[in-house]
């Protein structure tokens, strides 16, 4: 199982744990295997068309899935998925 590091505005949904592990073979059925567990995180991970939120960035062992190949981006049982949500705002 991979681990999967929740950030403090989701750990209300994972029981307040800050690192959970997942099942799966990939970024995306990792994070469907940590919603299916834990389905208020599914919301803030997803669209509504499955895809990953624009204003969350997941990384996989410290690379931005976006920059590799996104959901599909291959995971073994030694790495550690990231969500981070988008920081906005500013002046």
């Amino acid at each position: 199982m991979s681990k999967v590091k929740i950030p403090p505005v989701l750990r209300a949904q994972t029981g307040g744990e800050s690192v959970v592990e997942a099942e799966g073979e990939d970024v995306g059925s990792v994070l469907r295997s940590l919603a299916d567990a834990h389905p208020g995180v599914s919301g803030q991970i997803f669209d509504d068309a499955g895809e990953l939120n624009r204003y969350v960035n997941v990384y996989l062992n410290d690379e931005d899935v976006r920059l590799l190949d996104g959901l599909g981006t291959a995971v073994s049982g030694s790495d550690t998925v990231v969500i981070l949500p988008a920081m906005a705002g500013g002046a």
